[in-house]
């Protein structure tokens, strides 16, 4: 290899080492707000129209239109009887494309209610790359194919993810949808069993 040309390689790393933590950044940012924490306080705002953009860990409606709000009791007796599929849509970053061969991608884990399946990043206003496909593929393999199936979309308390989730399933022409409101948090403090769980594929 000439000087001239080695010099060129050794630019082209450069750049590249550069660039990558941005791009891994900003892959992040768009596809895995962080709705972690405390819930917000706040008094309940008015169902909107349309879907939620921004702002996720905010506090929710009382209503979702076509849909059963859920309270902790409330949810308890449905999952009791075991006939509804319980869905949580807490978020997930994605593994990065473009990884260098040989890095070392470790997928986050996440606590949720037991025998609940994790639907990550199917809660936002609008749905990243593939993700649409991911969330009908997805439910009508847990519904196998009854859209009369009773599903139960929760995150936590105050997260609009949960809201978006279940609005989007009513949109795909599911029947029997329930928002449970206060999610994880309120099953938890009702005693409710969490369980460490991995997104479905």
């Amino acid at each position: 290899m000439t000087s001239a040309r080695r010099k060129l390689v050794l630019v082209a790393l450069a750049v590249a080492v550069s660039v990558a933590p941005v791009l891994c950044g900003a892959v992040r940012v768009a596809y895995a707000e962080d709705v972690s924490g405390p819930s917000p306080a706040g008094p309940p705002p008015p169902e909107p129209d349309g879907y939620r953009d921004d702002k996720y860990r905010s506090p929710v409606p009382l209503t979702l239109r076509g849909a059963t709000i859920l309270s902790s009791a409330d949810a308890m007796k449905v999952w009791s009887a075991r006939r509804a599929v319980f869905i949580d849509v807490y978020p997930h970053p994605p593994k990065p494309a473009g990884l260098t061969p040989g890095t070392i991608w470790r997928e986050a884990s996440h606590m949720t209610i037991e025998d609940a399946v994790w639907l990550a990043n199917v809660g936002y206003g609008v749905l990243p790359p593939g993700y649409d496909d991911y969330f009908r593929r997805n439910l009508d393999m847990l519904t196998k194919g009854d859209k009369a199936k009773p599903l139960v979309f929760f995150c936590l308390r105050n997260c609009w993810m949960s809201w978006n989730a279940a609005k989007r399933a009513l949109s795909y022409g599911y029947s029997n949808v329930s928002w449970y409101r206060d999610g994880s948090d309120g099953w938890q403090e009702i005693g409710g069993l969490i369980v460490e769980a991995h997104p479905l594929p």
